[in-house]
This record gives C-alpha cells, structure tokens and sequence, in this order.
C-alpha cells in the first residue's frame, strides 16, 4: 500500500481554543479531581474548578506584569504540575509558550529566548533564573521563578499572581475570547540531532486537531473509569505535552514525577492506570528485572518467564494459545510478571511508546506480562502521533495507523509524508526550512522510510538522512540492528557506522548500571574503561552482536565493534532530551574509534 487515510473523528471550530476545554471542565463537573499535585511528599487534589481559578490568577499576573496578545513566554523547568499550570496561563493570556529543556546550555538557551523574541520567561529555580538573566545580556525580558529563594522575591511566582489582583475578573475571559483555532500556542524549538534547533509553530487547532482525533482512537485508553497516568517526560517535548492535554480533554487524573530518581516511589503510590515511556525506559525496565533476578540466582527462571511472555503475545496475534503456554503463563504471573506490573504501579493496562523504535521482542514482552505497549509514530511539526497502534488490535514491529483525519504516503523512494489537521504551518522565522519540509498542498516530508501494510499499518525502517550506503552499495538503516543489539543489558547505546565502508560497523557504550553487578560478581573491577579489553565482557558483546545480526541480512551485519569507554548522555550533548543519537557530533568524537574499526 502506498497511501492510507483515516477520516477525522473529531473536527475543530474557527473560534476553538485550548483554553476551552478547563473553562469547560471547570463548569460541566467542577468538583471532579482533575491532577493530583505533590506538596511536602503528599498527593493533593485539585479539582477542575480549582485548576481554573488557578489558572485564571496567574493569567492575570502575566496580563498586568505587560504581557500582550502573542506575546512569547518562555517555560524553562522540568516536569512538574507548574508547568501544566503556567502553560494554560499563557494560553489564557492570549500568549504564546516557548518551553526549553532544563537540561539546554546557555548558548541553546540564549538562542531560543533570542529567536522567539521571548518578552518573559519563567525559570524553575534559582540557578535557572540565573542563567537566563546572564545570556540575555541586558536585552528587555522579565524573568519569574517557580521555586527556592528568589534574589529578588518580587520575580516570585507568587508575586507575579498578586501583581494581578487588582484586575477585573473578566479580563481574562477577554482574552480567551480572541483567541482563535489559527492563533499560535506554541513554538517547541526541536532539539535536532545536528544544527541549531528550529522553532516548529504549532496552533491551537494543530493541537486540537491531535488531542481530539488521538483521545477519540485511544478511548480504550482514555475514557475509562479512573484513567489516571503520571507524567515524567519533559513536558518541553511534543509528546508529554500532547498526553497533558489529552488527559485535560478526556478527564484522565493527572499528575507529575519531577524527578527520576523517585520515580519508581512516585508510581507505586500513584497507580497510574496507563504510563508514557520512550523505549529506553522500557529497555531500563526489562534489563533492570534481569539483573536484578540474576543476582538473587533466579536468572534462568527469568529467562523463562520472559520467553513465556513473547511467545503467549505471538500466540494471541495468531488466535490460537495452547493449554500448556496458558498454564506457563499463569504460573509465571505469579512469579514474575505481578512484580514488573507492580514497579509501575500495578494498576497499569497500557503504555504509550513513540519517539524512537520500541522494537517487536519488547512489544511482545510487555503484552505478555499484562502491559500492553502502543507504539506510535510521530514528529514535533505533526503534533506528536500522525500514526499509533489501537489498543484492540495492536501489531507488534509497526507504529500503527494512521491518526483519525491523517494521511499518510509512501513516497517512490520510500520516504514518509503526511498531511493532516495537526501537521504544522511552518518554522519560525525560517522560510527556507519550511520550504524543505513542507509543500504548498499541505504534504511534510517526514524524513523518515517506512511502508504501509495492506491495513495500513506504518512500519518505519530508518531514518533518510542516516542511512548507510557501503563501499559496495548496500543500502543499511541503522536502527533495526541498533535496537537488537542495544537489547542486551551490558549495553548501553550503539551506533552503527560503515558510510562507503568495505562493511558495517559498531560504537557500543555500557551501561554503568548493568555493568557493576556483572562485573562485582565476577571478581573485576567494575569501570568500563578497565573492562574494554576484559575477554568475558567481549565475549558478552560478541553474543549481543551475533543477536542483533540474526535481524539483517548479512551485507547489513555488523562486522567489527568498538566498545568506548564513556557513555553518551543528554548532558554531555551526544543524545537529544528524547534519547535520539546526533550521529555527527558521535561520529566527530569518536573519528579515531571508528577509524580503528577499518584499521586506519
């Protein structure tokens, strides 16, 4: 199949507005609990009436502090309930948000306020609202601050509420008035795997047209007695921010999780019923379970119990489970699978996966347990999903189908485009690059390769720009054997390498978590850098390997690895904030590693 489209579910008004959806809420069921918010280590309700009379006070502290009608508010934080609030409050004072990762550097920082021609910003903590105040360099830009002792308490967040005390209660009603489906909400500056992050312009409508269309295909997800989930993705990225307004429009109880390191205590007490993960959290999930089985000496029963949970999924997509994989199973649930579902709380159905390939191996594995894993597809200039899997017929190895009101092409050279009520009117002051991406008639040119199925489900095979064309002309997409090999739990991150090479290659990190126990347990120094040349931990990457490689052919196999002794992080500027690799900032790093591998 070449093209599929799905017809919309939902359509949105000229005159419909994020904004409407609180106001409606606060009105239609206002005692209802709509987030549960941390203070002081306890979950506190707030209600739908309450969550709008909130709202409503900080819209007019921004309001009376000058804040005009498409003005742009940057939002430096984590995730947080904050965040949430202050992202309806510029939107209910007819402006414009600009998140920014907490993790960006001062120079990503000081081109994103400078480019969007940010009038305020509101920074999480001190040391943030420092750093803003140092890269603006005199330039004319309030700056408020969520939390910790302010240098001047007058840049609170409190105090920017009370600045509007004095306003009429209407005022902010006024501006909810002019704001319209066409009016921008936000510019999300997309963190890019290589050159300076563009600002996507997305509208009101452009999220609209994804919550309404996603929320209506994901009922089952959605619209269910006590549907709760926990945020802790950053909320600057596309996908968090479209499942914090999915779950505004459908009623889901929302809350956030700030913090990783207490995120495992966070969903245990708040029971989400469904969660939302990029594939690295489930791979961190699944090989923190089998470390942790090894060290008690359960490993070999863990690894039954996971060959159980793929092989009872593969037996549900073929209609058919056999009496003796039902009673392995039971058995197994018993032992292993009610512990994995507890570490996520143990209320949780469903998760929704997307911004890098999940893999069918971990698909199968979570719906084995009782986790069933929908796996989307989808870019910042598309709002998020344009495809996902629906929760009653989801096939494992693809992203889905297309999003209610979407289209989706597959071009002659294989390349995916989409045309939809959420795909983007263009960049922000940048008409070339809107010009590279997009077509007059509405078609974006996703960068990405993929074919359809004949029900129209999407699979994605790589990425156009990285694919490698060897010496001898093969064409090889790096993520499938990337995502076989990065299985293994020692493994970290790998990068496949091998353009107009004899053969294909591989960087591969460990992983420091995995690799301490493993070497503790063996007598040997647990450093990475120590183990590199260790024959037992090659021999481990020599069989992660040899796995991936079973998943190619053999001109796309990996010939020759090299193990580097440091990690790649977001923090050191080798990942982006969604755990995607910039290829080329790895590959100028590591020139000399990558030569090595073709003995140069």
């Amino acid at each position: 199949m070449r093209e599929m489209t799905v017809p919309p579910a939902q359509h949105v008004e000229p005159g419909d507005s994020l904004t409407d959806m609180i106001v409606r809420n606060a009105f239609t069921d206002p005692t209802r609990i709509a987030f549960q918010r941390q203070a002081d280590g306890d979950w506190i309700d707030v209600t739908a009436a309450g969550f709008l009379r909130e709202v409503d006070d900080l819209a007019k502290g921004l309001i009376a502090s000058g804040i005009e009608p498409g003005d742009r508010v940057a939002l430096l934080s984590r995730t947080r309930y904050e965040w949430t609030l202050c992202d309806f409050a510029i939107w209910s004072a007819g402006a414009i948000t600009v998140p920014i990762y907490e993790t960006s550097s001062a120079e990503q920082i000081h081109w994103i306020l400078s480019d969007s021609g940010a009038v305020a910003c509101i920074a999480e903590s001190p040391a943030l609202a420092l750093t803003v105040a140092t890269v603006l360099d005199g330039n004319d830009c309030d700056i408020w601050q969520i939390e910790g002792p302010a240098t001047d308490p007058a840049r609170s967040l409190t105090a920017l509420r009370d600045l509007g005390t004095g306003l009429a209660d209407d005022t902010v009603a006024h501006r909810r008035e002019g704001l319209r489906s066409t009016t921008p909400a936000t510019l999300i500056y997309t963190s890019g795997t290589t050159g300076r992050p563009k600002g996507c312009a997305l509208t009101h409508g452009h999220f609209l047209g994804e919550v309404t269309n996603v929320t209506t295909q994901l009922a089952d997800v959605f619209d269910r007695p006590g549907s709760a989930t926990l945020l802790f993705l950053p909320l600057a990225h596309v996908f968090a921010r479209v499942i914090q307004l999915g779950c505004v429009h459908a009623g889901v109880v929302l809350g956030h999780s700030p913090d990783i390191k207490t995120l495992l205590d966070d969903l245990a007490e708040f029971q989400p019923t469904f969660i939302l993960a990029v594939p690295r959290v489930f791979e961190k999930v699944y090989n923190g379970a089998a470390r942790k089985a090894d060290a008690a000496g359960k490993g070999n029963i863990f690894a039954r119990a996971a060959a159980t949970a793929i092989a009872y999924s593969e037996a549900i997509d073929d209609g058919r489970i056999a009496w003796s994989l039902r009673a392995r199973h039971k058995v197994y649930d018993v032992l292993v699978y009610r512990k994995l579902r507890a570490t996520l709380g143990g209320l949780a159905t469903h998760a929704i996966s997307g911004g890098s390939p999940l893999g069918t191996r971990l698909g199968h594995f979570y719906r084995g347990i009782g986790l069933t894993v929908l796996e989307g597809y989808g870019l910042t200039e598309t709002t998020a999903a344009i495809t996902v899997n629906p929760p009653e017929a989801p096939r494992m190895g693809t992203v889905g189908q297309p999003v209610p009101g979407t289209t989706i092409r597959i071009a002659d050279d294989g390349e995916v485009l989409a045309r939809g009520p959420m795909v983007f009117g263009g960049y922000w002051n940048n008409d070339a690059a809107t010009a590279e991406a997009l077509e007059p008639d509405g078609w974006f040119h996703t960068g990405d390769i993929g074919t359809l199925d004949e029900d129209g489900y999407l699979t994605i095979t790589g990425r156009k720009k990285e694919i490698i064309v060897t010496a001898g002309g093969k064409n090889v997409a790096p993520a499938v054997i990337e995502d076989r090999i990065r299985a293994h739990p020692l493994i970290s991150q790998v990068m496949v390498v091998g353009d107009n090479e004899p053969f294909v290659g591989a960087l591969i990190t460990l992983d420091a978590e995995a690799l301490e126990p493993w070497a503790l347990a063996r007598g040997k120094t647990p450093s990475a850098a120590g183990l590199i040349e260790d024959a037992e931990l090659l021999a481990e990457i020599d069989s992660a390997i040899a796995e991936g490689n079973k998943a190619v052919s053999k001109a796309e196999s990996v010939r020759a690895h090299r193990i580097v002794p440091r990690d790649w992080t977001v923090e050191e500027g080798q990942l982006t904030p969604s755990m995607k690799l910039k290829r080329a900032i790895v590959a100028k790093e590591h020139a000399a590693d990558i030569e090595a591998l073709y003995g140069r």
